[in-house]
């Protein structure tokens, strides 16, 4: 650190806040520690009495806050992302579109274990919205050391921590099982809230089927709509363990790929999740327990976002949902931590 005339800082880095006194206005810093300071700064230093000022003397291997925090950006960033300017140190990114916001883990975890530096984002496997905050960034200190940062960069190589997908249009098939609705002894209430659920991706429904407990029939009528050309199905109804829950046997004999017949998330445990290769295409079937009828907020809430980005789900990552995947039924969710609810 070291003293400087005013009228020869520009370009210099500030070690201390410049505070503006004007009365019955404002008292607060017009320049916080760590601004560049501007050739058209210097006159407002100068009215607020700053003839002299203290700067951060440039050292070899060492870089201001701010180019800490552009080199976080840059290894963070992605497609569909917009950032704020730097202030007090900070970045921030943006959603441009709707899409599923996705992180790479292992890289997060990794940059911000270096010391010195911090990247902080919302939930990853979510969806967000134009215009929604991603994450923020910035180093601790007001400098750090250039191999520090190198540091970061070769943790986060390969690829940046997060990158947003956009939703792709589907065509969807609705297959609602249970002998009682299909002899009309009771109204189907299952299909509007699938429609409505649907209805915040760009989905057209092919239609609705109501093939009773037959599972002969429950799997024609699931590959009746691949065959038209559906990019996802949505079986309700029969989900359980009793003799007469005939869904989850009707969906392995289409021949699909069965990746979880189950899920650690309450309410939603008897989901399944499967996949139908056809084409070179994996088409989603997904069976949904009676839940998804009644609760606001269940396991469909988190896996439909990722089905409408053609992000593939594993059965370790429905495991994983574990934690969290307790709802609380609470004013404010957090189901999982995720933001749904009156709080979102």
């Amino acid at each position: 650190m070291r003293e400087i005339e005013t009228t020869k800082a520009a370009g210099h880095i500030l070690c201390h806040d410049i505070t503006q006194i004007i009365k019955g206005e404002k008292k607060g810093p017009v320049f916080r520690k760590g601004h560049v300071v501007r050739e058209e700064d210097i006159p407002v230093l100068l009215s607020v009495g700053k003839e002299h000022l203290f700067v951060w003397e440039k050292t070899e291997g060492i870089l201001h806050e701010n180019e800490g925090a552009e080199i976080l950006r840059d290894i963070c960033k992605n497609e569909y992302m917009s950032e704020s300017e730097i202030k007090e140190g900070k970045i921030e990114l943006k959603a441009q579109i709707d899409g599923l916001f996705k992180i790479d883990r292992k890289k997060l975890l990794a940059v911000n274990s270096l010391g010195e530096m911090m990247i902080a984002s919302r939930h990853g496997d979510f969806p967000v919205k134009k215009g929604d905050k991603l994450a923020g960034m910035r180093i601790i200190p007001l400098v750090i050391e250039e191999e520090k940062m190198n540091r970061a960069k070769e943790a986060a190589k390969g690829g940046p921590v997060f990158q947003i997908l956009p939703y792709r249009e589907k065509k969807v098939g609705i297959v609602t099982t249970g002998s009682e609705i299909s002899k009309g002894l009771i109204q189907d209430t299952f299909g509007p809230v699938i429609e409505e659920k649907l209805g915040e991706f760009p989905t057209t429904v092919m239609g609705q089927v109501y093939p009773g407990d037959d599972k002969e029939k429950i799997t024609e009528e699931i590959l009746s709509f691949i065959e038209q050309g559906a990019d996802m199905v949505v079986c309700t109804g029969g989900m359980s363990v009793d003799p007469d829950d005939r869904t989850p046997g009707a969906i392995k004999d289409t021949g699909a790929e069965i990746i979880s017949y189950g899920a650690p998330v309450l309410p939603g445990a008897m989901l399944l999740v499967a996949y139908y290769k056809k084409d070179g295409k994996r088409i989603p079937i997904v069976g949904l327990p009676g839940c998804v009828m009644y609760a606001k907020r269940t396991v469909f809430d988190l896996v439909l976002p990722r089905l409408m980005a053609d992000d593939p789900i594993e059965k370790e990552e429905l495991a994983a949902l574990g934690e969290g995947g307790l709802c609380l039924n609470c004013d404010v969710c957090t189901f999982p931590n995720c933001g749904f609810g009156k709080g979102r």
